[in-house]
């Protein structure tokens, strides 16, 4: 399968799905706003098959009804969020997989940023909305610190080869909180000057992969002492697992402003 990013908004992406072969068939993923994908899609002659959403925020489903007007195409989400997408027609709860044009989806309960937020495993991505970011994560909205160090640990256990496909252009953001957290991280540092060359080039730094983020992500590296004790140091709080390290690393970006 192919993902490619198109950009909306000021810094969303919608991903676009397709096989890897000479077909035109799409799936779109979050679309926030019709008129770029609908002419990303003209431009590549592309059918577009379905709609996959991951939570209801209207950065993520503001395009929705328009597109369908166009296309006759089910649109997919989480069932408990189903009052916020009026235009959902297959509810999904997380565990069902999901046969789509573009290969087989397992579907992935991932609460925290919102209660029903889900995200989509396919052929060796992870369609992850806001949960996981290159460097970062979701705020916590409607969920618990408990919920959302729990759904990235079901992200980190996928391939280290596997790709990320996140729906912001936060990296560089992120990336300067992750060497406040670890300033030694060469990792962090390196991933940082070629994010800062690709956006110079109007490129995007998505996707990642799950072997950069083990690398260079505080919120999945919330067993390392090193990240514990800046966590702990930064925000006065008693820091004893990987939770209270996420708890208190989340509560330091939510304030983090960059020198």
């Amino acid at each position: 399968m192919i993902a490619e990013p198109i950009p909306i908004l000021s810094d969303n992406y919608v991903w676009c799905l397709r096989r890897n072969d000479d077909s035109h068939d799409a799936v779109i993923v979050d679309p926030g706003d019709a008129a770029p994908v609908a002419a990303a899609l003209a431009a590549q002659r592309l059918k577009l098959h379905a709609i996959l959403i991951t939570h209801w925020h209207p950065d993520h489903i503001a395009g929705v009804d328009a597109l369908r007007d166009d296309h006759e195409i089910p649109v997919y989400g989480p069932a408990s969020e189903a009052a916020r997408i009026p235009m959902l027609t297959q509810p999904l709860a997380g565990g069902e997989r999901l046969p789509l044009v573009v290969g087989t989806a397992d579907v992935i309960a991932l609460p925290g940023h919102t209660l029903g937020h889900i995200g989509y495993a396919i052929d060796g991505w992870l369609i992850c909305g806001d949960t996981l970011f290159s460097a970062g994560c979701g705020r916590l909205f409607e969920g618990t610190p408990a919920q959302m160090h729990a759904s990235l640990q079901r992200l980190d256990a996928y391939p280290a080869a596997t790709r990320i496909a996140c729906t912001h252009e936060y990296t560089l953001a992120n990336l300067q909180f992750a060497r406040a957290v670890e300033p030694d991280n060469t990792d962090v540092a390196d991933w940082q000057t070629e994010v800062i060359r690709r956006r110079a080039r109007g490129e995007p730094s998505l996707p990642t992969t799950l072997a950069r983020e083990r690398a260079i992500n505080p919120f999945l590296r919330c067993d390392q002492p090193a990240v514990r004790a800046a966590a702990a140091a930064a925000t006065g709080r008693t820091v004893t697992d990987s939770i209270s390290a996420f708890a208190a690393l989340r509560h330091w970006k939510d304030g983090f402003r960059p020198n």
